[in-house]
């Protein structure tokens, strides 16, 4: 049961993703050829290789880059406490991200986002190898039993056993009456926020409030109150 889990001992967690160029014309001829052969299937007949590269390329681990991970912890004064790893040099952002796990109060960490199972924890895990660096321990799942694994997935809390479902973190929040993420820019804005406007701040903020509400999605299938930010 949910409810029997330390709130204090969850890290919950998003991530922000973008293609790792903004443009089809800057890739590789070797890297062109590999995104063909990739999504070949995925693509048919109805987009280019360019086209398909611009809707699908930030959300493959392959082809796209990390902008911003934001994490989020309870304190003992029962707010959340939000601290973000965002820029543009990944190998920075990342290694920055992993030093937390070096803190004692995460050794034993569980690990909770929104479709995390299938998106932040992979995208992770393949990033930091990606980046010649071996994942946080929390990241790591060769030879666990999936009872050893420390993460936590609110889709598939909701999905309970119902492996066709899906659900935006939006729609949750909505079902809940938790304030909505989503009332500045969305994920499909991502990439054009970081590579037009060059705004990482205003993609900070996003993922920032996709933490808040991932905490209180979290609390209310516990049937707990919403929980208030934490500010320095």
């Amino acid at each position: 049961m949910i409810q029997h889990i330390p709130i204090e001992r969850i890290l919950f967690l998003d991530i922000e993703t973008v293609p790792m160029a903004e443009n089809w014309e800057e890739l590789s001829d070797t890297e062109k050829k590999l995104w063909d052969k990739k999504t070949k299937n995925q693509r048919k007949e109805e987009f280019s290789e360019a086209e398909f590269y611009t809707q699908r390329a930030g959300v493959m681990a392959e082809f796209g880059k990390i902008i911003c991970i934001s994490v989020g912890m309870i304190e003992s004064n029962g707010r959340l406490k939000i601290k973000s790893f965002a820029g543009d040099n990944e190998y920075q952002l990342l290694h920055d991200f992993g030093a937390i796990f070096n803190s004692s109060r995460l050794q034993n960490v569980l690990i909770c986002a929104h479709n995390g199972k299938e998106f932040d924890f992979p995208w992770i895990a393949r990033r930091f190898l990606i980046n010649g660096m071996m994942p946080p321990v929390p990241f790591q799942m060769f030879g666990k039993k999936p009872w050893e694994i420390p993460h936590i997935d609110t889709m598939e809390l909701w999905k309970f056993g119902d492996y066709k479902s899906f659900i935006s973190l939006e729609l949750m929040a909505h079902l809940f009456g938790v304030p909505t993420p989503k009332d500045d820019i969305d994920g499909s804005m991502v990439a054009k926020v970081y590579y037009k406007d060059r705004d990482i701040a205003r993609i900070t903020a996003y993922c920032e409030k996709d933490v808040l509400t991932l905490a209180n999605i979290f609390r209310k299938l516990r049937q707990e109150d919403l929980l208030k930010r934490y500010e320095d």
